[in-house]
């Protein structure tokens, strides 16, 4: 299914705003997220960083002008795989009254052909353990559970 006038699209700081509304509504994720605007700044902090990066690419799908759907690609080099190229799909979110019209596969779509595009050797990705529904979308599209994930908080 695609959905009729979405565009993908390198997010610019005036989608800050929108990306963090879907973060903050993720119940799920854990993350602290917050629209509180005294966190704006620490967002935005975050936002330069990425935008600067070459291996670093923050994404928002857009439809008409309406920001539905996030996501962050980053890129790594290691010397497993005999040097090779993975790419991390990362924080991916569609705003949660748009769920269900295929934006989440556009989304991903678009993060794989960019992974073929740069001559990745992998996709990876982690999901929340409690995100059945999201496990069954990404095993749909090609994704494998083969490994454990392990995380240690710092703060």
């Amino acid at each position: 299914m695609s959905v009729s006038g979405l565009i993908i699209r390198r997010a610019r700081e005036t989608d800050l705003p929108d990306i963090i509304a879907m973060f903050a509504a993720d119940d799920k994720g854990g993350h602290g997220d917050t629209t509180d605007p005294d966190a704006f700044e620490d967002y935005l902090k975050a936002f330069y960083i990425i935008d600067a990066s070459h291996n670093e690419n923050l994404y928002v799908a857009e439809l008409g002008s309406d920001v539905v759907g996030t996501f962050e690609l980053l890129f790594t080099r290691t010397l497993t795989g005999r040097g090779s190229l993975t790419m991390i799909l990362e924080a991916v979110q569609t705003r949660p009254d748009m769920r269900g019209r295929g934006i989440g596969k556009a989304m991903v779509d678009y993060a794989v052909e960019e992974a073929r595009r740069r001559d990745c050797r992998l996709v990876q990705l982690t999901s929340n353990v409690t995100r059945t529904d999201a496990h069954r979308f990404y095993e749909r599209h090609g994704f494998e559970k083969s490994h454990a994930g392990f995380k240690m908080k710092l703060k």
